[in-house]
């Protein structure tokens, strides 16, 4: 079957989602999520997966230097924290009385408010 590219795929996290890091070097950080990279399942998380980036100088800085920013974290890393017992929990997908699709916490069953 071919593949649309302009179709988005459903993650358990959004940006602006309080996520705790689960694996990796950054383990047991939780932060807010600043930017979502969908095609490469990635996140960037606020204060999580810190990585040194040198500089060279240019005319906007002429010093140059050594910035630290965040770096892209996959997502399979990154847990949700439920807003209500700020424990990390997974994530279902139940309809509302809408018809629409809510985020639910698996632990509490409560909905989760997007941002």
């Amino acid at each position: 079957m071919e593949r649309r590219k302009n179709k988005q795929k459903k993650l358990h996290i959004r940006k602006g989602d309080t996520v705790k890091v689960i694996a990796g070097n950054a383990k047991g950080k939780t932060g807010k999520v600043l930017e979502m990279l969908g095609e490469k399942d990635r996140a960037i998380v606020e204060g999580a997966n810190i990585v040194t980036k040198h500089k060279k100088p240019s005319a906007n800085s002429p010093q140059g230097g050594i910035d630290k920013i965040e770096a892209p974290i996959h997502i399979s890393n990154l847990m949700l924290v439920d807003p209500a017992t700020g424990d990390a929990t997974r994530t279902g997908r139940k309809l509302d009385e809408n018809g629409k699709l809510q985020r639910y916490s698996k632990k509490t069953g409560e909905v989760i408010k997007n941002g």
